[in-house]
Formats: structure tokens, C-alpha cells, sequence
């Protein structure tokens, strides 16, 4: 007889969501000139759950005007330790509000609850207590130079880490003595204006963080704007690509934080275990929405058929549904257009060879929702090995020797981050070297911290965010 879950839903009513929103500029809502809307939905059950501004050119020129006006006449003039005071503050109200924003951060963008409430939120708090505490030592993370600011700084995050990228992009940012202009993501912009109210409580002069909603050409409009000294992007490497086309030749300054096939190696040496569940954290628990997700696994032959025996047996108990129940290890895939590239992927790869193996669990009527997928006889000639999914679904690949790993590894366009599995120290220390990614964890997956930098090369994008590196994305000497 097998156990089932009780039901342990996270309280919905625990977050007051408005019928509409607008723009947040100048430090409060206003109504988009042309008038326009969209809808944001739930994506576990596609219900509406508001409707957003919709920025066009009119809007965007006087979101950077009000930026612009609040760093010459406010925010660049202040103290670094009292640009310091408000990083705290907004760090403190996020921590007392989290369970808002975890709730918030689920019911908008589809992933677990465990993960907003565990990972996403407290790093978003940690990122500005983190920022807050150099706001005062700049020239102490620069011995030598004199930093100043860059002046009003564009930035566009993605849909994965909704507010952990906004909190990335933003803490430096105005530690450094910036002000921003902030573009979400269309699918999730609800609790990036939910963090307008942070900021209002927080009582942040008016301007230095303002926020417009809109699709890809609303950011194509923000980049294009002649009165921004940064353009800070995360999402595709082709739109990244487009980004930079845009900007080459301005004086603009620009980071990119793109795509990324990492791949999660386990050496037959490794605990075999333990590798398994970092394995399950890199891909299926944040549903491969993230873009350092471990979705190729090179295992070495001599422990192939029971690293791939346990893979399929612990997909079976991964529990596929509500992401507000705290039960729940896979939630709901952001978007409809998402779910289709996922399917159409993953039928590639079958079409090229590759064996397919999923969770036989239920899955809700309604909502966007793709059971744990592993394809497994997948070589680097196969699509899926080379191509970004964001989805649950796991690509396998055997090898024989360390140098046939770091041979596979390296084969992508992309170099963002790897994951090695393996009881000598000195294994790891020589193969991460040899591998071409900007992060490599060594028996672990997708950890973060605010001290530590993060981003890749190749064609997952130049610069970095996290410790003292992404204070120099936003300083001049």
C-alpha cells in the first residue's frame, strides 16, 4: 500500500493582488499614456490574476527623465552610508513580508512554494543586506581608484528568478550610487511591483527605482534610449545578442547574463546518492527554469546502469501539482508558449534516437504542466544536448575518461555553469579548471550566495553579478 500526501496549501489570501496596475514611476503608480493593458496569469490554473500597464515610448522617456532627475539632484549627492540606510531598510521589510512575496512569487510564475519561500526570497533579502554593507567601503573594494557611479542604469530580467534577478541587478546598482529603471518579465511582473511598495515603505527618495511593464519591445524601447549610461540583461542569448548590436557604438555600458547547457558530471568515485538528489535540485525541483540547470548529466560507464536505475526510480516520487502546496516538488511551467518548445524538444530528441523515460503521475486538468522527463542514449549529435530546454528534463551522456568528460562538457556554445560529482579533491580542483563555465560546484547544485560572483562566457554573456564583481559593473574611475 503506498502513502499519499494530505494536502498542505500555503494560504493564497496571505497576498492582496490588484485588479490593475500601472507604471511605477517617480516613486508611485501612474496610468500608461496610451492606455494600454495586458493580463499576467496563474500559470497552474490560467486564471487572470491582474491586469499591467503596458509601456510604450512616451512612458519609457519619462520613467528615464524621473531616473535621471533623481540621481543628478538625490541620489548620487548622498552619502554612501546613507545610500547604506535604505538597502537595509529594504532588506528588513522584504524579510517581514516574505511570506507575501514567496505566495506572490508561486502564484505568477508556477514554481514550488518550498523554492520561493527557501531559496528565492531569503537570497533577495540577503542581496541588498549584502550591498548595504558596501554602500560606505567602495573605495575599499577598489584600493587605489575612485568609483563613481555610471548614472541611470536599464535593467530587463527574466521569468525564472522573477525577484531574485531584480535584487541582483538592483542592490549593487544603487549601492554604487545608480539609479534604475527596471523591465520584469511579461509573464511575471507581479511581485516586482509588489516591491514598489518595499521601496514606498521603505521611503526611497522618488525616481531611484522605477519599474515599466510591457513585452520584448517594451525592452527593445528601453534599451534604445539615448539617456542611459547601462543596459544590465538577463534572459536569451539571442536576445542578448540583439542587445548588444543595439548598443555598440553608444556610450552605454552593458552586462549579459544569457543562456547556459551546463552539464552535472559524476565520476564513478562519487557518493552515488548524494549526487542523485544534487541532480533532482538542479533540474527537476525548480522544473529546469533556471539557466544554470544541470540539464546534461555525464555519468562515467563503469556506474552508468545504476546511476540511471536510481534516476528513474526517484522521478517516480517526485510529487507534480499545486505549487502552493508545500508538498509539491514540480510545479506548473510558466507559459503556454514555454510548454510547447519543451514538447517539441523533447519529441526531437526521441526522433533523433533518444530514449524516453518520464513520472507516470497525474497531472492537473487545467494549467501548463510537463512530467519529469529523462533521455536517456543522448549523444552531442542530438538537439537536447545542445540546446536550452527550461524545462524538466534531464539528457544523459556516458563517458570513459576524464578527458572525454571535459571533451563533452565543453562542446556548447554556451559556458555559464557545471557541476562536479567526486570524492577526491583533487579531481575536482583539475577538471574544473579544464571546464569552460563561469561556476562549477563541486558536490552540490545551484547554491547561491550574495558573496560570490555568477555568470559565464562564450555565448552565456560577459560580466557578473554577486560579490564585489557586480560592484564594478555599475562604478567608473
Amino acid at each position: 500500500m503506498g502513502w499519499d500526501y494530505a494536502p498542505a496549501p500555503e494560504a493564497r489570501n496571505i497576498v492582496k493582488i490588484q485588479p490593475r496596475y500601472g507604471l511605477f514611476i517617480d516613486g508611485q503608480f501612474v496610468e500608461p499614456k496610451s492606455g494600454r493593458y495586458f493580463q499576467t496569469l496563474n500559470p497552474a490554473n490560467e486564471a487572470v490574476l491582474a491586469e499591467v500597464a503596458y509601456a510604450e515610448a512616451e512612458d519609457i522617456d519619462r520613467t528615464v527623465q524621473s531616473a535621471r532627475r533623481a540621481y543628478n539632484e538625490v541620489w548620487s549627492k548622498l552619502p554612501g552610508k546613507e545610500r547604506a540606510k535604505y538597502l537595509f531598510r529594504i532588506a528588513r521589510i522584504v524579510q517581514e513580508r516574505s511570506r507575501e512575496f514567496a505566495v506572490l512569487e508561486s502564484l505568477d510564475g508556477g514554481k514550488p512554494i518550498r523554492e520561493s519561500r527557501d531559496v528565492d526570497i531569503p537570497l533577495v533579502s540577503a542581496h541588498f543586506f549584502y550591498y548595504a554593507g558596501w554602500a560606505d567601503k567602495l573605495e575599499y573594494a577598489f584600493p587605489g581608484r575612485t568609483p563613481r557611479p555610471l548614472g541611470v542604469a536599464g535593467q530587463i530580467i527574466p521569468w525564472n528568478f522573477p525577484l531574485l534577478m531584480l535584487a541582483w541587478k538592483v542592490a549593487p546598482a544603487l549601492a554604487c550610487g545608480n539609479t534604475v529603471v527596471i523591465k520584469p518579465a511579461e509573464t511575471t511582473p507581479l511581485t516586482a511591483l509588489l516591491m514598489c511598495e518595499v521601496f514606498q515603505q521603505a521611503e526611497l527618495p522618488p525616481g531611484v527605482v522605477n519599474i515599466v511593464t510591457g513585452d520584448g519591445q517594451t525592452g527593445a524601447t528601453l534599451v534604445q534610449h539615448p539617456d542611459l549610461d547601462k543596459i544590465a540583461f538577463t534572459g536569451s542569448t539571442e536576445v542578448g545578442k540583439k542587445i548588444q548590436r543595439a548598443v555598440a557604438g553608444t556610450r552605454k555600458r552593458l552586462t549579459l547574463e544569457l543562456g547556459g547547457k551546463a552539464a552535472n558530471v559524476i565520476f564513478e568515485d562519487a557518493d552515488i546518492d548524494q549526487a542523485i538528489e544534487g541532480i533532482i535540485n538542479g533540474i527537476y525541483f525548480n522544473q529546469g527554469h533556471v539557466c544554470c540547470a544541470g540539464s546534461r548529466l555525464l555519468v562515467q560507464e563503469s556506474i552508468y546502469p545504476i546511476v540511471l536505475r536510481k534516476l528513474q526510480r526517484r522521478i517516480q516520487l517526485l510529487r507534480v501539482g499545486d505549487p502552493l502546496d508545500k508538498n509539491t516538488d514540480v510545479g506548473a511551467i510558466n507559459s503556454l508558449p514555454q510548454l510547447r518548445k519543451i514538447e517539441s524538444l523533447v519529441q526531437i530528441g526521441v526522433q533523433e534516437g533518444a530514449e524516453l523515460y518520464q513520472c507516470d503521475c497525474p497531472l492537473p486538468e487545467k494549467g501548463y504542466w510537463y512530467r519529469p522527463t529523462i533521455l536517456d542514449k543522448v549523444s552531442m549529435a542530438h538537439t537536447v544536448a545542445r540546446e536550452e530546454i527550461f524545462g524538466p528534463v534531464l539528457a544523459v551522456m556516458t563517458f570513459r575518461t576524464p578527458d572525454e568528460a571535459v571533451a563533452i562538457a565543453n562542446n556548447t556554445r554556451y559556458g555559464l555553469s557545471a557541476g562536479v560529482w567526486t570524492s577526491k579533491g583533487s579531481r575536482y580542483l583539475e577538471f574544473a579548471r579544464r571546464l569552460q563555465a563561469g561556476v562549477v560546484w563541486c558536490n552540490t547544485y545551484n547554491k547561491f550566495d550574495p558573496a560570490s560572483p555568477f555568470g559565464g562566457y562564450k555565448e552565456s554573456g560577459f560580466g557578473r553579478e554577486g560579490g564585489l564583481h557586480a560592484l564594478s559593473a555599475y562604478v567608473a574611475f
